[in-house]
């Protein structure tokens, strides 16, 4: 059978998405234990910050709740839990998931194309682990050129709303002109990036980079003709600033409470702003009550871009019927592989050489 479990912004709330969020390291084991499930044919993780899926090929329904029970046991998650929130599709809804997912209609910020780049990278990191094969290859593949088809026939993206540019219209509703903030960027990565771009079209011009690893900062503070700024003195020098955008992948808060408190303090009449747009959070909730603190997360942020989707609704649907013409399609030329595809419950797990599958072996 051919399956996806996990689940999704759409039922799991971001403090809860924080308690399902997988660890560089935890990811590494996840992908290791699952390789030895006996009746897991071919399995691919996806892992976001608003999604984690498991997509395989397995020898019975007992297979997926193994896959599953697997995962909530590393996360220390209640089982039950789970299945209140969680997704659980087979056939060709696992198809026309994985289409929607990656032409971007399944994410919270409607018509994005990041996600497509990331589901591109999960199924590599399962390719090269030799946990694709025959079946998962050839659906991963054909969901990639129908969402492009999806997503080149549409207005899908037109207008779309990120991430960013509602981070930078936070700014101005708050600060008006952006060109006297000072905005200090935590974190030097992809997302970090593109918001510190698109305050920069925006007018803002101090901006000052910190990361973890300094040369990281100062490389990125160069491109974007800023500063860079230790991370330790980060909290010391949260007065210095208006914006905060927070785009870590720290494991716990990098701002705390007493560290945000202690800065309005030293400026009580100016707005202190936080963006936080990482998962787990990078911020301290409880930021959130102090006064003339504006926080939002990523949650709050998709919320604001929510208001924009009724324009797009139907070019959603239209989108939608694309994507459910292609999984069917696909879904046809799939069927019986996955049905005769060799293995049983009781074989051992997935191969590591690559496409050719075993018998029994298996974002």
């Amino acid at each position: 059978m051919l399956f996806v479990i996990g689940t999704t912004h759409h039922r799991a709330p971001l403090e809860v998405r924080e308690k399902l969020s997988l660890t560089a390291e935890g990811a590494v084991a996840l992908r290791a234990e699952l390789a030895t499930l006996p009746g897991l044919r071919e399995f691919a993780m996806l892992s976001t910050c608003n999604r984690i899926e498991f997509y395989g090929v397995a020898a019975d329904p007992g297979v997926v709740s193994h896959v599953e029970g697997a995962f909530c046991s590393r996360q220390s998650f209640d089982p039950d839990a789970f299945r209140q929130i969680r997704l659980d599709l087979q056939g060709p809804e696992t198809i026309r998931h994985l289409i929607e997912v990656a032409a971007g209609l399944d994410s919270q910020m409607l018509g994005e194309t990041e996600i497509f780049g990331q589901v591109k990278d999960a199924y590599a990191e399962a390719q090269s682990r030799g946990s694709t094969g025959p079946v998962l290859n050839r659906v991963f593949q054909k969901a990639f050129q129908a969402a492009k088809h999806v997503r080149s026939h549409s207005a899908i993206t037109e207008g779309q709303v990120s991430v960013a540019n509602v981070a930078v219209e936070l700014a101005q509703s708050i600060f008006g002109g952006l060109g006297d903030a000072r905005i200090l960027l935590l974190g030097a990565g992809e997302i970090g990036e593109k918001t510190a771009k698109a305050f920069q079209s925006r007018g803002a011009t101090a901006l000052t980079v910190a990361s973890r690893r300094l040369e990281r900062a100062m490389e990125l503070a160069t491109s974007l003709g800023a500063s860079a700024l230790p991370f330790e003195q980060r909290e010391p020098r949260l007065a210095d600033f208006d914006i905060v955008v927070c785009a870590t992948a720290a494991p716990d808060p990098v701002v705390s409470l007493s560290a945000a408190r202690a800065a309005m303090q030293r400026r009580p009449a100016r707005p202190l702003l936080f963006i936080d747009q990482a998962l787990p959070r990078d911020v301290d909730p409880g930021v959130a009550g102090l006064e003339n603190v504006f926080l939002y997360n990523l949650d709050d942020l998709a919320r604001i871009a929510e208001e924009n989707r009724a324009a797009r609704e139907a070019e959603v649907a239209r989108c939608r019927t694309m994507a459910g013409e292609r999984a069917e399609t696909l879904w046809r030329q799939v069927a019986d592989q996955v049905a005769s595809a060799p293995g049983k419950a009781s074989d051992s797990g997935v191969n590591r050489t690559g496409d050719t599958v075993a018998a029994g072996e298996s974002s």
